[in-house]
């Protein structure tokens, strides 16, 4: 199949770029796969896919660069398709809707891939026709305004299929969305294997990372912190990443004398390096679309200590086998979960095994080949296979009665 996924910027860093390379390179290992970024800021992407992946943008915005088109007069323009409701990216203009139309009006593939809401739109209203035409859900329908909602309910009966990364989710679309004829599947993001060793479960450390913003709600993490360091001063914790939420971050880290126990490390990439340097894991989020830090700390070989927020959590976490949910905006819960761990050497080491074992299922040989067959069921292409099959199985049966008619049959067979 030819394959091609459209996102907003390829060149930069995210979770939804980091999951659809981990798709795009696996499905590139048996089929044709583009990835189409909407636009490009810098030369180089800092997350890569493999060299069978290929890459283009639409809008090139590298300012001083000889293609620069952010002082484009249709720049300035307000889009017409890509909905104002999604309101996040200002960036979306008469020059997007334009170059967006005539890419999908001249693409010829057997599946895109849309990757936001105001993406999936152009696809739904501008793919061609036969091109299977797929639209990603990598946050939820829960956290969208009426008015996108309103817009997606509008355009995406236009769809194939509407894929989201949580069973709950998938549930929601299918309950509040009335898309009749549109297939909605939950299929998790990938993350892959590490590159090292996982971890001992010896080093005193508990790990966070993700976006310093307020739904990671650090500062309940910073709070319990607080009270396992009462406990076992042996211990600290790292949490990477960067956000406006810093500054406020490093002063309650001073107001609660945690400078020697908590650190913030500042964005790093890739975090594998990171991960297996402690034994826990800590996730504090009062909402989660999935939860890709879960899963990179389990393929680690860490047990995570996650809030049992809406959606990914639970459907990552298996709570007392590989990991430990605990109720949201509560630090004593936490750090009663990161003590239990902390205070149970074998425990720790049976969980982190746990961990490492069942975050397999999100593999990407595993995700991809999910994908795989919604993408053959939507072309047709698994309807064909499996008569193919049964063809060939019914000519080698009879086959066996005569002579000729084996000739004939496998004749039959190899022109298939």
């Amino acid at each position: 199949m030819h394959i091609s996924f459209l996102i907003h910027n390829a060149y930069g860093i995210g979770g939804t770029i980091r999951t659809t390379y981990n798709l795009a390179s696996t499905l590139a290992e048996h089929h044709d796969v583009e990835v189409v970024s909407v636009f490009r800021h810098r030369d180089e992407p800092v997350l890569a896919p493999s060299g069978k992946v290929r890459l283009r943008h639409l809008v090139d915005l590298r300012k001083g660069g000889p293609g620069y088109e952010g002082d484009d007069p249709e720049y300035e323009r307000p889009a017409a398709v890509f909905p104002a409701a999604e309101g996040r990216y200002k960036q979306y203009s008469a020059l997007t809707d334009r170059r967006i139309a005539d890419h999908l009006r001249g693409l010829e593939c057997d599946v895109v891939v849309g990757t936001r809401p105001g993406l999936n739109v152009h696809i739904a209203q501008q793919a061609r026709r036969g091109v299977a035409r797929v639209g990603q859900e990598h946050l939820t329908l829960s956290t969208h305004s009426g008015p996108l909602k309103l817009a997606l309910r509008t355009h995406y009966p236009r769809l194939d299929a509407v894929t989201t990364v949580t069973e709950a989710d998938a549930r929601t679309y299918r309950k509040l969305m009335r898309l009749p004829g549109v297939r909605i599947e939950a299929v998790p993001n990938s993350v892959p294997a590490p590159a090292v060793a996982p971890a001992d479960a010896s080093g005193k450390w508990v790990i966070a990372a993700g976006r310093l913003a307020p739904a990671k709600r650090y500062d309940v993490l910073v709070k319990s912190f607080a009270e396992v360091v009462a406990v076992r001063p042996d211990w600290r914790l790292r949490i990477y990443g960067a956000g406006a939420e810093k500054a406020k971050l490093r002063a309650l880290i001073d107001k609660l004398g945690l400078y020697n126990h908590v650190f913030l490390m500042g964005p790093a990439n890739p975090l594998e390096a990171e991960w297996v340097k402690g034994s826990v894991g800590a996730v504090t989020s009062s909402l989660e679309s999935f939860g890709m830090t879960i899963v990179e700390a389990m393929r680690c070989g860490l047990p995570v200590v996650s809030t049992d927020c809406p959606h990914g959590p639970r459907e990552i976490i298996a709570d007392g086998t590989d990991g430990l949910l605990v109720p949201v905006g509560k630090p004593g819960a936490i750090a009663a979960g990161l003590l239990k761990l902390i205070e149970d050497d074998e425990l720790r080491r049976r969980m982190g095994r746990a961990a490492l074992e069942n975050s397999a299922r999100f593999d990407p040989a595993e995700i991809a080949g999910r994908y795989e067959r919604l993408f053959a069921d939507l072309t047709g292409r698994g309807a064909l296979r499996g008569s193919l099959h049964r063809t060939r199985g019914a000519l080698l049966s009879g086959a066996l009665k005569t002579k000729d008619a084996s000739r004939s049959a496998l004749r039959r067979v190899r022109a298939a």
